[in-house]
């Protein structure tokens, strides 16, 4: 791979992806054209290119500390610039979180810094990320490599604190440095979080990338490892290859993430980092060769991976390589193998993941409008036929006419009885959204609160929680029940229409609460692991209950959001289906018959008027052909899968 292979294959994601929202377009055209389109459909379009435009790939970077995360990353991702651009000398460098992107909606490039002080809030940091005034923002300028370089070692900025306060904001003191200037006090991380929007060709296409601090910050951030380390969908976890696997290593990959109920679809990897120390000239690369191997043998062994999925490399011999523009070196440093790795399995897997989430969405909209006009063509071939072997006349053509408006006042009608069994929905939808409302979830966060506050013992505050989610059970069971109701009313409606056997076909889609159920049990899980950790006992009740907020209810007031616009969603999109089909037949049939009629009071002869009725029955046939074109680019296999044949170097 060459020195931007990585950013060639995210190109390459992005084509994909371009192509696609090019398809969405087109079948938006093809809509209007054939006079299709409804604001129904218009909606679902808007949906999937929202999909599209928010899409993102995020790899979180995790390990101990001084084992080369963010060097990798600047060899990865600012080896263009010439110098180290986020701070990775020897030490702990990376001191909070930090997260890399590119702001498309800002449109700007900027770091924010949050206060270390704001861990006294029980606010989470995704509710500080809707607050611009807590943060620290300073403006980079990317066109300047050395004062976007001075910029950037704020995230390793550090301040003296005494150890109650260093308790108070969550630190184990024991495994804080010493102020050298004062032994009663301990170094702590002045910024609690990072933001850095960068124009990079690799962010801006969607690359976003989550640079962890080590043990000892994982640990006294929950919200880090209950919410931003599981669902990004890839990890990257490094370890030093003169180490091999320590205690501290092995604690964080089963802590952090070993974790069944992590997303990390696109695959969980480790780096053996720092290869370079076992470079050996005077035994020579066969030698050199076989200890590499043994370590990474060993290290796949410990952490329960295949072999292929530990990748050794030198990743401060890969940006020297880089910026060196040093093929040879870039070679030995193996760098390369994990641009390869990122590009053939992470990339590609997030390909079939969105492929899969949308693609069949649009795929079912299409072949509805080709049903449709599959149906019309059928009939038109068959009065073409009839007027081929016979005198036409316009009576034909008119009684034809009759017949096709005959057919649309029934849809017509359809309609009607479908719009009346919408406002239904829409009244069950109110309950549905009454019973999932945000007053309600309010409600038992303030009785949470208050419970964990009145509570006098550890034991009881461990009590509190479990109520907090045994009330959320209540809450999702109690929608759930409503919606059982619901989906028998829709399947009634269902089972009507489909007395017509054209609408056999039509399906409606349920009210599922099905991910968000297992995502709240997943978090149960979570808080189970957290009131087993032996720290609770000791923690300060104050601190317990903002590192409760800060973390679970926060993840559950993001699971009871999505429950909730599964109650909005629902009424509009529970008879779409039927909607579309009725809607589509009506306006094909409303075009049918004023052609037909055009052409029966037209004084043509009969060749003529045989000829402009094959010119319909043509392009209704060219409409069908596009649309099965258009369908068939839908489904094309992921453009990744097929650049399988770029020629990667090793």
């Amino acid at each position: 791979m060459t020195t931007n292979g990585l950013s060639q294959q995210v190109d390459v994601y992005n084509e994909w992806k371009n192509r696609l929202r090019d398809e969405i377009g087109n079948y938006k055209s093809w809509l209007g054209s054939n006079n299709l389109a409804s604001d129904d459909m218009i909606h679902r379009l808007k949906r999937g290119l929202d999909v599209l435009k928010n899409d993102h790939l995020t790899i979180a970077f995790v390990g101990e500390y001084s084992r080369g995360k963010t060097e990798l990353i600047n060899a990865l991702i600012f080896s263009e610039y010439g110098q180290r651009m986020l701070p990775s000398q020897a030490g702990r460098t990376t001191m909070c979180p930090t997260e890399l992107f590119y702001d498309h909606d800002r449109n700007a490039c900027y770091l924010r810094l949050l206060p270390i002080e704001t861990r006294m809030q029980s606010r989470s940091i995704t509710e500080f990320k809707e607050d611009a005034g807590v943060w620290t923002e300073i403006a980079i300028d990317t066109s300047n490599p050395e004062a976007l370089s001075e910029s950037l070692l704020q995230v390793a900025s550090t301040r003296s604190a005494t150890i109650p306060e260093a308790r108070a904001l969550g630190f184990d003191e024991s495994m804080l440095e010493k102020d050298k200037d004062d032994n009663q006090k301990v170094i702590i991380p002045m910024w609690r979080h990072a933001l850095i929007s960068l124009d990079n060709p690799l962010l801006k296409k969607g690359l976003n990338i989550l640079d962890t601090p080590g043990l000892n910050a994982l640990g006294s951030e929950p919200e880090l490892t209950i919410n931003m380390i599981p669902k990004a969908q890839a990890v990257i976890f490094l370890l030093s290859a003169d180490t091999g696997v320590t205690a501290s290593d092995m604690a964080i990959w089963n802590e952090y993430i070993d974790m069944d109920d992590a997303d990390h679809r696109a695959g969980r990897f480790a780096v053996m980092n720092k290869i370079d120390v076992l470079w050996d000239d005077i035994q020579g690369e066969t030698h050199t060769a076989r200890s590499i191997e043994r370590v990474r043998e060993d290290t796949a062994h410990k952490l329960g991976l295949e072999t292929g999925d530990v990748i050794p490399l030198s990743a401060k011999q890969g940006l020297i390589a880089r910026i060196r523009n040093d093929d040879l070196l870039l070679r030995k440093s193996a760098i390369t193998k994990l641009e390869k790795l990122i590009s053939q399995r992470i990339l590609s897997q997030k390909e079939s993941l969105l492929h899969g989430a949308f693609v069949a969405d649009i795929q079912d909209m299409l072949s509805s409008s080709q049903s449709i006009l599959e149906g019309r063509l059928a009939e038109l071939k068959g009065q073409y036929e009839e007027q081929c072997h016979s005198e036409l006349n316009p009576d034909e053509l008119h009684a034809f006419a009759e017949r096709t408006h005959q057919e649309h006042d029934g849809h017509y009608r359809q309609l009607l009885t479908l719009k009346s069994s919408r406002r239904l929905m829409q009244s069950q939808g109110e309950i549905l959204q009454q019973l999932a409302s945000e007053e309600n979830f309010n409600a038992l966060v303030a009785d949470t609160r208050r419970n964990l506050q009145e509570s006098w013992s550890t034991l009881g505050m461990k009590r509190a929680m479990d109520q907090f989610f045994g009330g959320l059970d209540k809450l999702i069971d109690a929608v759930c029940i409503e919606a059982q109701l619901a989906d028998k009313m829709v399947e009634a409606i269902y089972e009507r229409f489909r007395k017509d056997p054209r609408m056999a076909h039509l399906h409606p889609k349920p009210f599922s609460l099905k991910r968000e159920r297992q995502a709240m049990r997943e978090l149960k899980d979570k808080a189970k692991k957290f009131k087993r950790n032996p720290k609770l006992i000791m923690t300060e009740q104050t601190l317990l209950i903002k590192r409760f907020f800060s973390s679970f209810v926060q993840q559950a007031r993001q699971i009871h959001m999505k429950v909730l616009d599964e109650a909005r969603r629902w009424p509009d999109e529970a008879l779409l289906p039927l909607m579309q089909y009725t809607l589509e037949q009506k306006k094909a049939l409303e075009n049918q018959v004023a052609e037909l009629k055009s052409l029966a009071s037209n004084s043509r002869t009969a060749r003529e008027q045989q000829e402009a009725l094959k010119a319909m029955i043509d392009r209704v046939g060219a409409s069908i052909e596009e649309a099965a074109r258009i369908e068939k680019r839908l489904c094309r296999v992921p453009v990744s899968q097929n650049a399988r044949t770029i020629k990667l170097a090793n």
